[in-house]
């Protein structure tokens, strides 16, 4: 995108009283509104970014990418790769804690990636590879593999949802279906549950004793040194508001201000714009494979010949500035980009759609349709998305929900006409969505997959053929295919188009970092 840090000006302030009433005062306090309210913090239980920002403030990782996009030691030390690539051994930095005061050890880390191996796309695959996983000692673990997989410190260093955070052992050993109750974290910053107040406030302090490395920080990896005592993300579900108080100077950091609002911003002496996620999201139109209509990949194919990314993209950010219409499922620009196969997702075409229905015996069952209401930046998706669908010949049934409320339904198997559901909408970071394996929605592992709980062995072993592929020409080959198999044939979800969101901060605020993660760390407050 053309922008980089954009200045901002003019808008009343609206008195707030933001904050927690008896925070210390000579305390450094970071006042952020987030792009969603904090109701679910199991980072490994959901995707959902909001979780994962909370993720980054509470727990560290092994690995972490840097914005080079190298993988990097985050709590290891050090590592080693036997010759035959069958055998890795990972040794933890010494002096790590967790934030109740005990030492984090090979057995955390053991149980962490376990866990995380359970629900994420590139932790399933791997875990498939893998043999055996063991602590050795107090500060060593060892991963050996069936046969070489090449993608083992890719996957263990993946920067966005599901991370593979490190928690207490006897945390990490919660199912991956259930929800952790012990917020006990091993990052920069403590979860105060006692104050979390979900509709309201979600409040982080400093942790003491955390020993950050001693590199720059870069994206996820590097010294995470915190430089404010405290972080408080207040929830202000009225966007205007929010915008008011950031520049009345009530609080520090928008991370998502609406892009109807920003030419109000671009106006503000006080605030700047700075493009902290440069790689941009992608929208993700997703299916549920389990039940009808979308149990059938004909009727799959139809509802991708009746959407158009333009329409959405128009509909929720207006600006061309900000958004670009892509046919490449793996994001354009980026190395596995192809437009072969994913041409449908550009243009409506309602009378095909009409006919795909028809060949396939559509019999008007209702598509129970998500709708999140309060993120702006999806809010618009699931009218646009209804109101296609029916030009396509479909029955919709359109369901409004908050943001929180409609993570929480997607993970329910039952009928749509159960409380469960058929499609939804969502954003993805492309930083999550670059190559095969890291792209959740070509989860095919049936239902203990990605929520929509495909079942596609075909997929699963083009997929397999990527990661164990060496040379790059032929990954971008395999790429393609996939590419235009998920288009045509397993009709997984449709890819609705690239977009960019700037972060609106005052100019008392310094350090924050580019990332596909608003990052907590490393910013300094002034004043």
């Amino acid at each position: 995108m053309a922008f980089r840090k954009r200045l901002l000006a003019g808008a009343a302030a609206l008195g707030l009283a933001v904050g927690l009433a008896g925070s210390a005062a000579a305390e450094t306090v970071l006042k952020a509104v987030m792009h969603s309210d904090l109701k679910i913090v199991d980072p490994i239980w959901t995707t959902a970014y909001i979780t994962r920002n909370h993720g980054y403030n509470v727990y560290d990782t092994l690995f972490a990418m840097d914005e080079t996009g190298a993988v990097r030691p985050q709590m290891v030390d050090s590592y080693k790769v036997s010759d035959d690539g069958l055998t890795y051994s990972f040794t933890l930095r010494e002096g790590l804690l967790f934030h109740d005061g005990k030492p984090v050890t090979a057995e955390d880390a053991v149980a962490s990636i376990k866990r995380w191996g359970s629900r994420d796309t590139m932790g399933i695959l791997l875990m498939s590879y893998v043999d055996r996983l063991e602590a050795k000692d107090a500060r060593t673990f060892e991963l050996h593999l069936k046969k070489p997989y090449g993608l083992v410190l890719m996957s263990l260093g993946k920067p966005s949802s599901n991370v593979p955070f490190v928690m207490p052992k006897r945390v990490a050993e919660t199912p991956g279906t259930e929800q952790i109750t012990d917020y006990t974290g091993s990052g920069p910053f403590v979860f105060r549950k006692d104050l979390w107040k979900p509709g309201a406030i979600a409040v982080y302090e400093k942790f003491k004793d955390y020993k950050p490395r001693a590199e720059p920080p870069s994206w996820g990896a590097g010294g995470k040194v915190a430089k404010v005592d405290r972080v408080e993300w207040i929830s202000m579900p009225d966007h205007q508001t929010a915008v008011n108080a950031l520049i009345s100077g009530e609080i520090d950091l928008m991370e998502a201000p609406p892009h109807d609002l920003l030419p109000v911003l671009e106006a503000e002496q006080s605030v700047q714009l700075f493009d902290w996620n440069t790689l941009g999201n992608q929208y993700m139109f997703r299916f549920n494979a389990l039940h009808p209509p979308f149990n059938d990949p004909k009727i799959r194919r139809a509802a991708l010949e009746a959407l158009n990314q333009e329409d959405f993209l128009k509909a929720v950010i207006g600006d061309p500035r900000y958004y670009k219409t892509c046919a490449a499922m793996f994001v354009c620009g980026t190395t596995f980009a192809t437009d072969k196969g994913g041409e449908v997702m550009l243009t409506s075409n309602f009378e095909r759609s009409k006919q795909l229905l028809k060949e396939a015996g559509y019999d008007g069952t209702p598509v129970v349709l998500l709708h999140s209401t309060d993120l702006v930046v999806l809010a618009n998706l699931a009218p646009v998305a209804k109101q296609l669908l029916e030009k396509g010949g479909f029955k919709v049934d359109m369901v409004s929900m908050d943001w929180q409320s409609l993570v929480a339904r997607r993970a329910k198997k039952e009928k749509p006409s159960e409380g469960g559901w058929s499609a939804f909408m969502t954003s993805w970071v492309a930083a999550d969505i670059l190559n095969p394996i890291s792209t959740a929605g070509l989860n095919a592992t049936g239902e203990k997959g990605w929520f929509g709980w495909f079942d596609d062995p075909k997929l699963e072993a083009m997929k397999r053929a990527f990661a164990e592929e060496t040379d790059l020409e032929k990954q971008k080959k395999i790429a393609e295919e996939i590419q235009v198999y998920v288009a045509t044939e397993a009709t997984t979800h449709g890819w609705m188009g690239q977009w960019y969101q700037p972060m609106a901060i005052r100019k008392t605020i310094s350090g924050v970092l580019e990332g596909p993660v608003p990052y907590m760390w490393n910013i300094e407050k002034k004043g």
